[in-house]
């Protein structure tokens, strides 16, 4: 009994901090890259944009950068495609992006397929000439575990490292990658600010409650994707409130 009643008590006091940290917050750690600027989100398909990046997108703003979208697929895995990049547009605009601001990369040699690792060199070469095209020094993306491990998220990974790694890209230009964690901090939502509050990390974007609903309306926009299990991500995910990312 008395051990039911401190664990209760603990989870109190988490959902208390928890709540008390998330009035829309940036961390920047000793080897974070610039706030300002133009910032590059890359992502694989239509709907990463909300399902994983919510926070930093407006994060970046927040801290007075203009961020930018590459969506590398059309997302075409159902023959939805033309669907989904409307939808994308949609999302965009709810996070502050404008349609000029917002490229997708309908490629046929990079298909929207969990089972197909990209072209490292392909990509690469797509992604740096959107780079000196927009004039970006921050590209945000996803890190070798691409989140959920899908096989375009972690292509993404692939080509941006070679890119840094071998000094390709523009003088100035810094690289965030977004961390993915275990299973179970994935989906205890706002429950894993706490936490992510106290581990290193270089970069780290809590959303306020306001900001969060934003973050879902951005999502609600694609409702060709809003199936059941979707609908408990949006719910419970810790992406939809909190985001930490590591420099390259």
């Amino acid at each position: 009994m008395a051990a039911a009643l401190w664990l209760l008590a603990g989870l109190v006091l988490l959902l208390a901090g928890a709540r008390r940290l998330r009035r829309g917050r940036a961390r920047w750690g000793p080897r974070a890259a610039p706030r300002g600027g133009r910032a590059l989100v890359l992502t694989a398909h239509p709907d990463d944009e909300a399902l994983f990046f919510g926070p930093a997108l407006l994060g970046l703003r927040r801290a007075g950068a203009v961020p930018a979208l590459l969506c590398c697929s059309a997302g075409n895995y159902y023959n939805q495609g033309e669907i989904r990049k409307k939808e994308l547009e949609e999302s965009c605009c709810v996070l502050g992006i404008p349609p000029s601001d917002v490229t997708v990369i309908d490629h046929r040699d990079l298909p929207d397929n969990p089972a197909v690792e990209w072209d490292t060199q392909l990509l690469a070469t797509i992604v740096l000439e959107h780079i000196e095209a927009k004039n970006i020094n921050l590209v945000v993306t996803f890190d070798a575990g691409g989140v959920s491990g899908h096989a375009n998220h972690v292509s993404l990974y692939a080509a941006v490292r070679y890119l840094h790694s071998e000094g390709k890209l523009p003088e100035g230009c810094h690289v965030l990658v977004l961390e993915s964690v275990s299973l179970v901090r994935k989906y205890i939502s706002f429950l894993d600010v706490p936490l992510s509050c106290l581990l290193p990390t270089d970069v780290l974007f809590i959303l306020s409650e306001e900001e969060t609903e934003q973050a879902k309306r951005a999502m609600r926009c694609h409702r060709s994707q809003l199936l059941w299990f979707r609908h408990l991500y949006v719910l419970f995910s810790r992406y939809m409130v909190v985001n930490s990312l590591r420099l390259l």
